[in-house]
């Protein structure tokens, strides 16, 4: 349906053009969208384990006693320390540098995102206080991105279409 201006030129109706943008947002929306929600989640996991390392895989004694001495899981009103608090340190050290790398990449996202959603659950645990303001936020990005993967803006997306994937679970 089109208008007909002055000089007799159709012009598209204001319908037309919605249509067309609604049909452009639906295009550029979604790859925006994974690509923000895979930054969003890596940044504060990343920041949280830049601060457990004193350099290559020299894990800080402030994290180290952090582990030992002030976190706890709260499991059924008890209050339980962590087994093997130094080991524990490292892996999640160790995870939340590799993890948001993977996920900046947008390579293996599906298990980043699900590595970091049960990293959540273990902080959720420790620290429940913080479930509204920071750890339901973030279990949702972990599974928005376990759902939907990477998206087109990703490196999971190129493998996909090498091929490498299929070859590599044996699907044709």
């Amino acid at each position: 349906m089109t208008e007909t201006t002055d000089t007799g030129a159709a012009a598209p109706s204001l319908m037309a053009r919605a249509c067309r943008l609604r049909s452009q947002v639906e295009t550029v929306a979604p790859p925006v969208a994974q690509v923000a929600l895979r930054l969003a989640l890596a940044v504060p996991f990343y920041r949280s384990g830049l601060t457990k390392w004193d350099g290559f895989l020299q894990l800080s004694d402030s994290a180290v006693f952090l582990f030992e001495e002030e976190f706890k899981l709260h499991l059924f009103g008890a209050l339980v320390s962590y087994p093997a608090p130094t080991l524990m340190a490292f892996l999640s050290g160790v995870a939340e540098i590799v993890l948001p790398i993977l996920l900046v990449l947008g390579l293996g996202t599906r298990f980043a995102a699900l590595g970091l959603l049960a990293m959540t659950a273990i902080i959720q645990i420790t620290i429940p206080d913080g479930w509204a303001n920071f750890h339901l936020p973030w279990a949702a990005m972990a599974l928005a991105l376990v759902a939907w993967g990477g998206g087109p803006v990703s490196l999971d997306r190129l493998v996909l279409r090498s091929g490498l994937l299929s070859r590599l679970c044996g699907r044709p």
